[in-house]
């Protein structure tokens, strides 16, 4: 019986590689059609490897609408469901229906420079705002256009739930549990002295309020890193970040849990 078409991707290392064929002789058997490519006909998107494929991949599809899941052949696999020696079961469930989708909220960041162009950015995990290499960023931050912090540091990193255990947890941020609709923003290397008074622990916004960001200079680089790709800038006139209208929809099974993830890979 011939079903529907599975996209399945993969870090490209020898262990994912080799867990790629065994998985297509098994959906092929089960009448899939398996591609290497995301199309609109893709019905689930299969990622092997960690969650920095999963995360590549999810950008290189442009943040698809159907269901993605991992099955884990790297590190932390955090967004990864899927153990290499439970492919059998993963079928077995899929066919049957017996699993769930977890939305996670993305984070865009809008960015306009004097020459009035406008540029958007989309993160999965986070945006991170920096100034050049070894050199410290001045910033005015306002929360729903209400001035808040005149900031001076490394950066801020705006983290969705979903990024909130990645390079937020490791800047001291805060763990939020994704069913949550929120930004976190934690100051990297903040300075607090009378020229500058900064946050010097990460704050939560709720969906509906936007973080505005101005650079004290209108000559300083800027750089907007989003899940992990950067973007230089020059003459920024003002970035605003806020809570996207995309989801990632990740495909969970029936023990999953989110805290005991938490316990498992951080404890």
């Amino acid at each position: 019986m011939q079903r529907g078409c599975i996209s399945v991707f993969t870090n490209g290392t020898d262990i994912s590689l080799a867990n790629r064929a065994l998985l297509l002789d098994k959906l092929t058997a089960h009448g899939y059609r398996v591609t290497d490519t995301y199309s609109p006909e893709t019905e689930l998107i299969i990622c092997i490897g960690g969650d920095g494929a999963l995360i590549r991949t999810v950008h290189s599809c442009d943040f698809p609408q159907c269901p993605i899941i991992g099955i884990n052949t790297g590190h932390l696999g955090f967004f990864q469901e899927i153990s290499p020696d439970n492919l059998d079961a993963f079928i077995s469930d899929y066919e049957k229906g017996e699993y769930s989708i977890q939305k996670l909220s993305t984070v865009k960041a809008a960015v306009v420079t004097d020459d009035g162009s406008r540029d958007s950015h989309l993160g999965l995990n986070e945006i991170l705002i920096k100034g050049r290499h070894s050199y410290s960023i001045h910033l005015d931050i306002s929360i729903g256009n209400m001035p808040i912090e005149r900031f001076s540091g490394d950066g801020i990193l705006v983290a969705t739930p979903a990024g909130s255990t990645a390079y937020n947890y490791s800047l001291g941020g805060s763990i939020v549990d994704p069913r949550l609709k929120l930004l976190q923003v934690t100051p990297i290397a903040p300075m607090n002295t009378t020229a500058y008074r900064s946050f010097t622990s990460s704050i939560l916004l709720p969906a509906e309020l936007s973080l505005g960001v101005t650079p004290e200079h209108d000559d300083d680089v800027i750089f907007i890193v989003n899940d992990g790709m950067e973007t230089e800038y020059s003459g920024v006139r003002k970035i605003e970040v806020s809570i996207s209208d995309t989801h990632v929809q990740l495909m969970r099974f029936k023990n999953y849990d989110f805290w005991n993830k938490v316990k498992t890979k951080f404890l």
